[in-house]
């Protein structure tokens, strides 16, 4: 009889912060610890968490990486590729799972050349992909290297998979998944405000693809036809936006409370979330868990937005870069009544509940993890 311990699968999972992996993703760590996998996490301590202590809660080990997100300086590329190819050697994991655009290339090229198997998740085209020239092209020559014998690339919504298959970006097999899903016992419906003041909420970072500048220019318009109505901002704030923020503070066109960690008192008390985005989005997390706790949505038109929202029901979809459409649709629902509003509301709960419930992810995760 064989008595020799069997040795446990590790899993490495890497992103570029704290929230991609303890936050969309910790359900998923939380299946695997128990289960008996060896899991290690890597990604930036910075504003969105930190690793070690998170790692020890959840029964996993860290490796700090150093990512800058948006640069495109390709010293510090070249440094991420080695500092992945360090720790992926190291500790020669059975199974290697990235999110976000960096992790998911340079990753994906260190494990092809390693021979790890790899299984990144799109979580939006990024930048690089989605605003053509050189640059596109040179991130689709890498996705070609980073994907090509992936064991699973998992996509969050089909006009990403169109993508690739149109630019030739070949993959052996893949997965739609309903974005990073939502926990709907950790957001669970919420009351509905009953007072007069309508409060709008932007949930983001303070940035040009997140369509800041037209929330802003929507605050501005509707506040002089509509004073019973407040502007609201959360999110970490980049720093060509610090003065402008303070600027329409100062005038009381917005209120801005900065990066908080726990967004639901500001969600409990809004009446409709507004994420007016052009970023290439996966699916909007912020969308998912906004319509969960049963807000209506007013967001762009586009792949990573529309597939949360049923346009007129659970919320408006408006043109992308268009203050002008925001501000009728933000009209428009400031006219219906508060029923109208509640029933929206629900309506977007409703949907979350049959199409993106967290543990359908998680569950296409364990099943392919299984089969290596």
């Amino acid at each position: 009889m064989n008595n020799t311990p069997q040795k446990r699968k590790k899993v490495l999972m890497i992103g570029n912060s704290h929230l991609v992996i303890f936050k969309f993703r910790k359900e998923l760590v939380q299946r695997l610890v128990p289960e008996g996998y060896e899991v290690w996490v890597s990604f930036p301590n910075g504003p969105f968490g930190e690793g070690n202590n998170s790692s020890k809660e959840f029964g996993c080990n860290f490796i700090e990486t150093h990512i800058n997100r948006r640069g495109k300086n390709p010293f510090q590329d070249i440094s991420l590729f080695f500092q992945y190819f360090s720790i992926i050697r190291k500790i020669r994991p059975d199974v290697v799972l990235a999110y976000t655009v960096k992790p998911d290339v340079y990753g994906g090229i260190v494990c092809r050349l390693l021979h790890i198997p790899f299984m990144p998740n799109i979580t939006g085209l990024g930048k690089g992909l989605d605003e053509g020239g050189v640059i596109q092209k040179i991130s689709v020559l890498l996705y070609k290297i980073a994907v090509r014998r992936a064991k699973c690339v998992f996509f969050q919504n089909r006009n990403d998979r169109e993508f690739f298959l149109d630019n030739h970006i070949k993959f052996e097999k893949d997965c739609l998944l309903p974005g990073s899903g939502v926990n709907l016992s950790e957001f669970n419906p919420l009351p509905y405000p009953t007072d007069d003041k309508i409060k709008f909420i932007f949930l983001a970072r303070v940035m040009k693809a997140k369509g800041i500048e037209q929330f802003f220019d929507a605050a501005e318009y509707i506040k002089k036809d509509y004073p019973n109505t407040e502007f609201h901002i959360c999110g970490y704030c980049e720093e060509d936006y610090i003065e402008k923020i303070e600027k329409y503070q100062t005038t009381g066109t917005v209120i801005y409370h900065g990066l908080v960690n726990n967004v639901t008192d500001f969600v409990r008390a809004s009446h409709c979330i507004v994420l007016p985005t052009f970023h290439p989005e996966g699916i909007s997390n912020v969308l998912l868990e906004g319509a969960a706790c049963a807000r209506p949505l007013i967001t762009t038109n586009r792949p990573g937005c529309r597939e949360a929202v049923a346009d007129g029901v659970s919320g408006f979809l408006v043109k992308e870069r268009d203050s002008q459409d925001l501000i009728e649709k933000m009209v428009k629902f400031l006219q219906l009544s508060l029923d109208e509003k509640k029933e929206m509301g629900e309506s977007g709960r409703r949907k979350i509940e049959s199409e993106f419930n967290r543990e359908i992810v998680v569950e296409s995760y364990l099943s392919e993890i299984e089969k290596l």
